[in-house]
């Protein structure tokens, strides 16, 4: 069976084709600058070199259309037809709380999912533009959707509820989603595989850390607590968000600035976090150089980087009541050992060892931890595409 995923955004498409008979990654690729100047695709050739393809394209139908059209083609295409794909599989940011798990895509499902835009009027808006177009071009195939807050709707009321009036979330949803949880989903299971163990018993800290970052709490193969809230605006500091802010700051700043809301939320998503506190750059890639370098402000936001992730891996031990197992996954997470040394170190009291010449891989399964630490810690790299392709197959297949 060979499953589509796509990844739409606002001005972008990434997508990837597996031939799920081997787990194997066929084709993948990139549109960027959809709608803007200078839009094109990039796509990975089945060597390993890459190749752009410049077009104009004005919007995301057109987009899928040509990405399409080159996994069909005879110079860069990976199938001899479109035929040969049975389904395709979306990630779809905001199901609100009506999924809990991934779904074949209908009108009853579009219609509730559409409802879930004011939640995320960025993402879903773009998310239902893919589903369109494969509709439009591929009438006959079976579409899913992968939800980005599916896998923490198993949070108890006390924690995702905001200490704010019940009422504002019986009108209006105003609680705690989470995301990234195709991704804490992938790495909680992964790991217990790596390390030979079953979810049920265990308790588990997966630290998702990329630009954007977000740290789940999971018991049994459940999540019981994240970082993201009501929107991916909440909890660590990122690339560019602020993570954690007194709303009292907000507003304050709001009053001093003369910012409206559309300006405030610019601020702290756009201008703030990694970006905001060192001038520099919100590349954890570029600050780690600067670092090197002896720049005050580098080394002052990376401070702070670490300290949000140590704090909430201390605080998400108290909720689970002990930790097992700390994962580390995404861009950072995976590749950069002094991010996961900072975190894990000061941590010896919840029984955790670091292993200092285990902890220098890159982007590999490894448990970086020492033999004799009560608490494994553990590098996996995440696969949100694969997780959305195994879905997708299984859903299809019934």
């Amino acid at each position: 069976m060979k499953i589509l995923v796509l990844n739409c955004g606002s001005s972008s498409i990434k997508y990837k084709l597996f031939d799920m008979d081997s787990k194997e990654v066929i084709a993948q690729g990139g549109i960027e600058k959809i709608g803007l100047k200078g839009s094109f695709l990039k796509l990975t050739l089945p060597d390993g070199s890459k190749k752009v393809l410049e077009k104009d394209i004005p919007e995301h139908t057109v987009g899928v259309e040509f990405i399409l059209n080159t996994l069909a083609s005879p110079e860069y295409g990976a199938i001899k037809s479109l035929d040969e794909i049975d389904a395709v599989g979306h990630r779809m940011v905001h199901g609100g709380e009506r999924f809990s798990e991934s779904v074949l895509l209908n009108k009853e499902v579009l219609d509730v999912f559409i409802a879930c835009n004011d939640l995320a009027p960025l993402h879903n808006p773009a998310n239902l533009k893919g589903v369109n177009a494969i509709t439009a071009i591929l009438p006959n195939v079976p579409q899913v959707g992968v939800f980005d807050t599916a896998f923490h709707q198993t949070m108890p009321d006390y924690a995702y509820l905001y200490a704010i009036p019940y009422e504002l979330y019986e009108k209006y949803g105003v609680r705690r989603y989470g995301f990234h949880g195709t991704s804490h989903r992938y790495v909680s299971q992964r790991v217990c595989e790596f390390l030979g163990v079953k979810p049920e018993g265990q308790r588990i800290i997966t630290c998702h850390i990329g630009n954007g970052g977000s740290i789940a709490a999971i018991k049994d193969g459940k999540c019981m607590d994240t970082t993201m809230g009501l929107t991916p605006l909440e909890g660590l500091m990122m690339g560019t968000r602020s993570g954690d802010i007194d709303a009292g700051a907000v507003t304050f700043i709001m009053e001093k600035e003369g910012l409206n809301t559309t300006g405030v939320s610019n601020l702290l998503n756009k201008k703030s976090g990694v970006l905001g506190i060192s001038g520099i750059s919100s590349d954890m890639r570029e600050i780690e150089s600067a670092v090197a370098a002896g720049n005050k402000q580098a080394i002052l936001a990376e401070k702070m980087y670490f300290h949000r992730i140590k704090k909430y891996v201390g605080a998400y031990a108290a909720v689970l009541g002990g930790v097992d197992t700390i994962v580390f996954t995404g861009g950072v997470g995976e590749n950069q050992a002094s991010c996961r040394a900072a975190v894990c170190e000061g941590l010896e009291f919840m029984g955790v060892k670091m292993d200092k010449s285990r902890n220098s891989v890159r982007g590999v399964e490894a448990v970086i931890s020492a033999d004799d630490s009560k608490v494994k810690v553990v590098v996996i790299p995440t696969d949100e595409e694969l997780v959305i392709a195994s879905d997708t197959m299984a859903i299809v297949s019934k």
